[in-house]
């Protein structure tokens, strides 16, 4: 087939298994809203300690993100579809573990599998859309809708959790993915094609490993500076990542099957689009992480009224991610990007205004702006990074953006959250009174959220320079966000600006025979 053929366009079979796919994917997006509703129940339930509570949150999120890689390149090997349907089963399994789980050890032990089957969802479902898809039109509003369905899953996810806790036992909110799956492994062999490489290798059980260890070492050490600072066990944590990384790097380079081919970072497309997902993961993370707790520590509302704030905006990431494709049929992604990215800097330079007196309505309004104007980028994004890279080579490929994602919000959280709490505890150093408890001493200097919860024994004008304290922090690290976004939106506008609307030949474009992979 040569680059002037028409590409078939997808029919109902496709649009079928689409649906089927979008589901799956909002799924894997329910975990850690619904969990952490369900926190405070298993733990008094179960007895499980702090240590034992973080284990049960953290262990998820490590093993999607140590075996993304590996999983995107298995799938290459044996089959996207069979790959996708045996994680589905084990997700499935572990969900119902979960649930019924009598002691935390056996909890912590299925959100361990449930990581690593999850870790097979995402490049799987991606490079099954790249494979169901040909048309690049009806590819980029594919991908918009699997991207959208992240968001309806956040949105769906503490209200479905909170039903459920009302009127159930914890164990209750690890059973909604469970029919989902169901459905899968029910619908997938009849609407989904198998798709993998016939001219792969052997999977590289070394790579497999080195990934693995690098990325969760990296995840691990990064995490920990944000709770804990930069200590000596953060520190050791990331450097012994980026040795192993280094080394993985070095190993992919001399093998002749790879389990990821670093010449994916020659191309343009590819490597523009996941440096611009990268960076927006590490800078809006941060901020939004600091809006939540500006909601519920100067702002006054609850927890809940704090969750209903983000819903407006989460809804305009959902419907932007479905329009983007749609305008990129007649407008070039790099200026639908760049655009959107501006937006989200005038949402961030707005945001360096916000005060202890400002009305919440006003980030709830600035936050819909933000979300409206990054979905170009997480749809059409996505879709660079995917459809740039060879067909066989999709799975993994498919993996790279949600690391990047995994690695850049806790680079965020890490390092501009750092920025923000030490800019807090400098202005509250010498804020409180000798006269105040010690322990409400301590807990001031060390949060707005833990001056709140003293309130009762601190002066007024201390509480109200914690407010300003922490107003202060965001303001700062939503600066340097906007400086930083308005870079990224430059970057793309300027690398991309050879990237033709969706479904247009592009203009440098060289007939290339095209290697099939093989179809079961």
């Amino acid at each position: 087939m040569t680059s002037d053929a028409v590409p078939a366009l997808a029919g109902r079979r496709e649009w079928t298994g689409l649906a089927v796919l979008a589901l799956t994917a909002m799924m894997t997006s329910f975990d850690l809203f619904t969990l952490l509703l369900a926190l405070p129940h298993l733990s008094a339930d179960l007895g499980a300690d702090s240590i034992e509570q973080l284990w049960i949150v953290d262990i998820y999120g490590f093993l999607v993100g140590g075996f993304l890689i590996t999983m995107g390149g298995l799938g290459d090997r044996i089959g996207r579809r069979k790959l996708l349907l045996i994680g589905a089963s084990v997700f499935g399994v572990a969900s119902v573990v979960s649930a019924y789980a009598p002691t935390p050890e056996l909890l912590i032990l299925a959100r361990a599998l449930l990581g690593v089957a999850g870790a097979t969802l995402t490049p799987s479902t991606l490079s099954l859309i790249s494979n169901m898809f040909h048309d690049q039109k009806q590819r980029g509003l594919a991908i918009g809708i699997w991207a959208g369905a992240f968001t309806v899953g956040a949105i769906l996810g503490p209200i479905a959790g909170g039903i459920l806790l009302e009127h159930f036992w914890w164990g209750s909110v690890f059973l909604l993915g469970v029919p989902v799956m169901l459905l899968l492994l029910v619908l997938g062999p009849i609407v989904l094609p198998e798709y993998r490489n016939p001219n792969a290798g052997r999977l590289d059980l070394v790579s497999a490993l080195m990934s693995l260890a690098a990325i969760l070492a990296l995840i691990y050490g990064i995490k920990e500076a944000a709770k804990h600072g930069f200590g000596l066990v953060p520190v050791v944590a990331v450097a012994v990542g980026l040795v192993i990384g280094a080394l993985f790097v070095r190993r992919q380079n001399r093998l002749a099957d790879p389990l990821l081919d670093l010449k994916l970072f020659a191309i343009t497309e590819f490597r523009v689009g996941l440096l611009g997902l990268f960076t927006y993961s590490v800078l809006t993370g941060a901020v939004l992480l600091l809006m939540t707790q500006w909601f519920q520590t100067v702002g006054g509302l609850s927890p809940l009224q704090a969750g209903l704030a983000l819903l407006p905006g989460m809804a305009l990431s959902t419907i932007g991610t479905t329009v983007a494709p749609i305008v990129a049929r007649r407008f070039r992604p790099s200026v639908i990007i760049g655009v959107g990215l501006l937006v989200v800097v005038g949402a961030l330079v707005w945001f360096t205004q916000i005060g202890p007196g400002t009305s919440p309505l006003v980030p709830v309004i600035a936050f819909g702006l933000w979300c409206a104007g990054g979905a170009p980028l997480l749809a059409l994004g996505i879709g660079l990074v995917v459809s740039s890279s060879p067909p066989e080579k999709a799975g993994a490929a498919s993996a790279m953006p949600q690391v990047s994602n995994e690695i850049g919000a806790a680079l965020g959280f890490a390092v501009l959250g750092a920025g923000a709490t030490a800019i807090y505890r400098g202005q509250m150093s010498d804020a409180v009174p000798a006269e105040v408890p010690a322990d409400a001493a301590a807990a001031a200097r060390e949060s707005a959220a833990g001056a709140t919860t003293v309130a009762d024994v601190l002066p007024p004008d201390v509480l109200a320079t914690a407010r300003d304290a922490f107003t202060s922090g965001m303001q700062v690290v939503s600066a340097i966000a906007a400086t930083l976004v308005a870079a990224a939106a430059v970057m793309i506008m300027v690398k991309l600006r050879h990237v033709p609307p969706l479904g247009a030949p592009a203009p440098t474009e060289q007939p290339t025979e095209d290697p099939t992979p093989e179809k079961v």
